[in-house]
């Protein structure tokens, strides 16, 4: 039973990666124009992950809200 709990946990965990991943290549793969869009609208909270993934695709492209 130990076994085959922990297998489902580390299981659950590499999907949630893998998910963090997929959100993260979408996040990079906008235009300009819609990274600003989703920045914008994740901008109410500066600690929102979204927000922060957002931001740091923005420096390296040299654009800012």
């Amino acid at each position: 039973m130990l076994r085959t709990r922990m297998k489902r946990l580390a299981d659950r965990g590499e999907r949630t990666e893998q998910r963090l991943k997929q959100i993260e290549a979408a996040i990079v793969a906008l235009d300009n124009d819609d990274l600003l869009d989703f920045a914008d609208i994740f901008d109410s909270k500066p600690d929102n992950p979204l927000r922060q993934i957002a931001q740091a695709e923005m420096d390296k492209r040299a654009i800012n809200l």
